[in-house]
């Protein structure tokens, strides 16, 4: 079993900082990459961020770069995103995604947390 546990979003003003965190635990075999998703209403999910293992490549949404950073501590299997200078269409409820292999299965697959609502509002 893997579970992943979110943290840090929150009601912020507009221009704003959040960091939102995300850990891992359980039956961890290896990890390849993390990323952020968000879904506001009526949306579809769309990437946010992602970073491979090791901090080596980041890939970010036009509509957050130079933003919002993502960085990695693997020695806690934990990913981060930290966002600045938020904005009304940053609204949304933010997922973690690890794509990871567990002790269970020889195959790597997603893993999704439970969201965490981010709301951006004067």
């Amino acid at each position: 079993q893997v579970q992943l546990v979110e943290s840090g979003g929150g009601l912020v003003q507009p221009g704003g900082s959040l960091r939102l965190s995300c850990a891992a635990s359980g039956s961890i075999f290896s990890i390849n990459a993390m990323g952020w998703y968000r879904q506001a209403p009526g949306k579809q999910r769309e990437l946010v961020a992602r970073i491979t293992s090791g901090g080596g490549s980041t890939r970010y949404a036009d509509s957050v770069k130079g933003r919002f950073t993502i960085s990695t501590d693997n020695g806690k299997n934990t990913v981060y995103l930290q966002m600045n200078s938020l904005k009304p269409e940053d609204t949304a409820l933010y997922y973690c995604n690890f794509f990871l292999r567990s002790r269970s299965y020889t195959a790597f697959r997603d893993y999704w947390g439970q969201g965490t609502q981010v709301t951006v509002s004067s």
